[in-house]
């Protein structure tokens, strides 16, 4: 088969706009065997855009062909041949226009698009831009959106795709092609060309691929997989001392990396956590960025561990950090630490793919009408060839995915456990049996609370925890030991039981009962028919009372607009709104008709669970029973909201204005964690070590462990606290320049001011370091109004500016568009304070506009700081400084990543300077070079730092 790979550089992407570059491969027999490109004369100017996008200038078309010509010479190579494009839309779309254009009839042969291929072939891609699907496959692009390197990129991708689809299982493209067989596509086309070529071989792989229930996956039972040894038995002989353990480790990194040298302070923070488990002690210890946090405490845990045989678990908040310990750092212990060991990841329920309903969600789906759906499906049929883990994170969700997943995701309610046929196979299952026998359980935050709240049922028995990204870990206690209800989380439980007549689990399972023709069917029949009003009429309720919540939440007085123009409104009991009885009236219609819902459901399942497998409904009525206990939890939810009955929690309201009723949360939390962390882990286990970069404040823990619970083992051998010495040296490669004279943004006029000195001011800077420029924003509507007042003063020196939330609300997407632009500046908010790792001349300065003080009228705020006052404590001092100094010592640490790295800090907000608390700011960071100055002399001063040698400075 021949393919011809096309693409078009143009004036832009409206039907009026022309071609000015061609680009084409030709691809026959699995190689490369031609290629032409030519400029073509635009009978228009190309836009500056263009030229910057594209660096191709109206001089260099000035002397080339017409349109007609170059498409008299494309012509030859697109006859007999398949036409392959990256967005083939776009490309197709110029070449139907060029023919007509030349008076040529429009191609009518095959086309295909890599975009698709490439989502279906290569599901865990995060991103389908060219240049990046390049640089993955490690394809040479030096020229990205110049038509002729972008059509040889183009072509080698294709090339790729070929030869991962021939690699694929025969039983996988069956399932594709059948998953697309009703649709009339170019795409459904190939799958089926391929198909057929496939079944011509001799290729089934049962090495590489298991079988099982018609899918080709890539692993085998779980319950094969054994401990690296006996339970119970100790790795090490005797004599084997920490010292001597931690000796062999040295000499193995030092034979596997040529340039290897011990840290001090990662030797340190070694020797610090294995004294905390030797010792039975709690420890916090703040390490900042550089130390090495994870071989810091994963080589003395697997110590403690492996001697002791018992089992270690570390906590991390984000998955990033998880995967990151999977892929990097566990593997590269495991080639250095002297003994064998297995270390696994559990993480929660919901993140796992649930088999038995991906089964069943093929069966029953009707794919050729959602495109979506059927896109998602595929990517799972290929995926199950390659993952070992079921993780949602190894799957990209595009559009609609994130909601198919949630129909195929793991769950407690919809369970068979051993009575599924996929139990041996099970993802979720095997992430807990790897878990029972790893020597290192990595889970996250979220999942070991909810393991305390479930009675430690979740995770295997232990004593002694390591819990990374500590300074996050009372924020999610206090959120996940608290709950919510949206309106959609509501619906849908609603809708996945009934939609209509048609849709839904009751249509569906009433259809079953109705063709089994069991002896009790029409009282079964009747009883899902009496539901189905009821269903209706909690809807009607719900609909109701959400537009009467979204009322309250969005009129003036005490609600207000929090950031993105999110609404918020806390609920106080002894301030309730005047119509709030009318409110309760109808939720407890709600709680009547769904006590009434549940309690007919549970009884039919009851009746049927006996006779389901032999009616061939077993996996319908778990997963419709499972509908029932979520739609049960959201009853009980809105109870448990509309009563505050518990004087512990506070209660309150979001919604957008953008979405109105439809985006109500129902929300409440404790406002104190701090005795229910104390009860759940140190009062019960032997050593929690809790780590991060950020838990001093002032050089004092204080208070990261009053909110942590710590506070009753302060001053007692129980609790040590530790801060490490930073790696890097501050003095010499970050300098902090606060403009004293900058407006302050109190009074009238004072916001116009502050935003006009801070354009200029950004400007000027951005200039000199010729982008290279993070700029953290507490307000995104401030960072909004910035945005386009500053990419129009920046236009003229071609320096890009990005904005979160505006070019994109990605955060990974918007970093590397930042990294890879030459000279830009990027606008951030909220995510961007922490967590973003742009190392090297990328980043060579970091703006901070405001200290991130919490606004203090954010309910969970409020709440903490009422309850402050009656203890006669002062709020803003007690939790509005800490909370703040720690975010502010997170968003510094985005400047420095490595010891080259070296920079410059803006702080635009004069309080350090003229406050009393504004020095808990500027004490609490590690060590850099601290100047106040004159605005005017900010430019002036970066130059000489930026431009001289470091030892200068110091």
């Amino acid at each position: 088969m021949k393919f011809t790979v096309i693409d078009f550089e143009t004036t832009g992407d409206q039907p009026s706009d022309e071609i000015i570059q061609v680009g084409l491969v030709v691809i026959e027999d699995g190689q490369l065997t031609d290629r032409y490109s030519a400029f073509v004369k635009p009978n228009k100017t190309i836009p500056d855009f263009i030229i910057e996008l594209t660096g191709i200038t109206n001089e260099m078309v000035q002397e080339a062909p017409e349109l007609g010509d170059v498409v008299a010479e494309m012509l030859p190579y697109l006859e007999d041949s398949v036409v392959v494009a990256h967005n083939a839309a776009f490309d197709l779309a110029f070449l139907q226009r060029a023919l007509e254009t030349s008076g040529y009839n429009a191609f009518s042969g095959r086309v295909l698009d890599t975009i698709g291929f490439l989502r279906v072939l290569y599901p865990g891609m995060p991103t389908l831009q060219l240049s990046m699907v390049s640089g993955t496959f490690g394809i040479a692009h030096d020229q990205p959106h110049r038509a002729d390197s972008d059509a040889e990129a183009t072509g080698l991708i294709w090339l790729r795709c070929l030869e991962r689809l021939e690699s694929l299982p025969l039983l996988t493209l069956q399932r594709l092609s059948q998953l697309y067989e009703m649709e009339f596509s170019d795409f459904a086309w190939f799958l089926h060309e391929v198909r057929l070529w496939k079944e011509t071989q001799i290729s089934l792989d049962p090495e590489q691929h298991r079988y099982f229930r018609q899918f080709a996956m890539s692993v085998d039972n779980w319950d094969l997989e054994t401990p690296a040894r006996e339970e119970g038995v100790s790795a090490f002989p005797e004599e084997m001392t920490f010292e001597a353990f931690y000796d062999s480790i040295q000499t193995n990194l030092k034979e596997r990396f040529e340039h290897y040298e011990e840290r001090p302070a990662q030797k340190q923070m070694i020797e610090e956590v294995q004294t905390a488990f030797a010792s039975d002690q709690h420890l916090i210890l703040e390490a900042g960025t550089g130390t090495g946090k994870s071989l810091g405490y994963l080589i003395p845990s697997l110590y403690h561990g492996l001697r002791e045989a018992k089992k270690m678990i570390v906590s991390t908040h984000t998955i990033n950090l998880q995967e990151q310990l999977r892929e990097r750092d566990i593997p590269l212990l495991q080639d250095i630490v002297p003994v064998p060991f297995r270390a696994s990841v559990l993480k929660g329920r919901s993140r796992y793919l649930c088999l038995r309903k991906f089964e069943q969600k093929l069966q029953i789906s009707d794919y050729a009408a959602d495109k979506d759906d059927r896109l998602m499906a595929a990517q799972m049929i290929v995926w199950l060839t390659e993952t070992k883990h079921g993780d949602e994170e190894e799957i990209y969700f595009g559009n609609r995915g994130r909601e198919f997943w949630h129909t195929v995701a793991s769950d407690t309610d919809s369970c068979l456990n051993r009575a599924c046929p996929w139990f041996k196979k099970c993802f979720f299952h095997r992430a807990r049996h790897e878990a029972s026998i790893a020597d290192v359980v990595i889970t996250n935050h979220s999942l070991l609370l909810t393991d305390v709240q479930a009675e430690n049922r979740l995770l295997p028995g232990y004593k002694h925890l390591v819990v990374d990204e500590a300074h996050h870990f009372e924020e999610v206690a206090s959120k996940l030991l608290g709950s919510e209800l949206s309106y959609m989380g509501m619906l849908n439980a609603l809708t996945r039981l009934y939609k209509d007549a048609n849709s839904g689990q009751l249509p569906v399972l009433h259809g079953s009962l109705s063709r089994a023709g069991a002896e009790a069917s029409a009282e079964w029949l009747d009883w899902i028919d009496s539901v189905y009003p009821r269903l209706v009429r909690v809807k009607e309720e719900w609909d109701q009372l959400t537009e009467l919540l979204f009322q309250l939440v969005s009129e003036n007085g005490d609600s207000q607009a929090a950031e993105g123009g999110q609404f918020q409104r806390r609920m106080k009991p002894g301030q309730l709104p005047r119509q709030w009885k009318s409110l309760v009236t109808i939720e407890e219609n709600i709680y009547l008709e769904l006590t009434e819902i549940t309690k007919k459901l549970d009884r039919l399942a009851n009746e049927l669970k006996d006779k389901a497998d032999d009616m061939g409904i077993s996996g319908l009525l778990t997963d419709t029973s499972g509908t029932v206990k979520q739609l049960a939890r959201c009853r009980d939810t809105l109870r448990f909201f509309m009563q505050m009955n518990n004087e512990n929690y506070v209660y309150w309201l979001e919604a957008t204005p953008y979405f109105r009723s439809k985006s109500i949360q129902l929300l409440y939390a404790p406002f104190d964690v701090s005795e229910l962390l104390k009860g759940y882990f140190f009062d019960v286990k032997d050593s929690v070590v809790l780590t991060s970069a950020t838990l001093s404040v002032n050089k004092s823990f204080h208070y990261s462990s009053s909110q942590l619970g710590l506070e009753p083992f302060r001053d007692t051998p129980k609790l040590r606290t530790v801060q490490l010495p930073s790696p890097f040296e501050y003095r010499k490669q970050a300098l902090v320049l606060i403009p004293r004279d900058f407006p302050s943004i109190k009074g009238p006029s004072g916001e116009a001011a502050f935003l006009s000195a801070l354009v200029k001011s950004l400007r000027d800077v951005a200039i000199e370091t010729q982008g290279r420029m993070l700029v953290l924003f507490t307000s995104y509507r401030m960072l909004k109004l910035v945005h386009q007042d500053l990419k129009e003063e920046l236009k003229a020196s071609g320096i890009h500016v990005l904005g979160q939330g505006i070019d994109s609300s990605n955060r990974t997407k918007l970093t590397r568009l930042f990294q890879e632009q030459a000279a830009c500046v990027l606008l951030g908010t909220s995510s961007f304070w922490e967590g973003v790792d742009i190392p090297g001349d990328a980043l060579s300065c970091l703006a901070i506009v405001r200290l991130p003080f919490q606004p203090p009228n954010h309910p969970m705020t409020e709440a903490k700081s009422d309850h402050l006052k009656k203890q006669q404590q002062n709020p803003f001092t007690a939790l509005s400084v800490p909370q703040a100094v720690i975010r502010f010592k997170q968003g510094f640490g985005r400047l420095v990543r490595r010891s080259t790295d070296r920079g410059v800090v803006i702080l635009y907000d004069t309080r350090v300077l003229e406050t009393t608390y504004g020095r808990n700011f500027l004490y609490s960071l590690p060590g850099p070079k601290i100047e106040h100055m004159s605005v005017t002399q900010l430019v002036p001063r970066i130059h000489s730092w930026m431009g001289s040698d470091s030892s200068e400075n110091a």
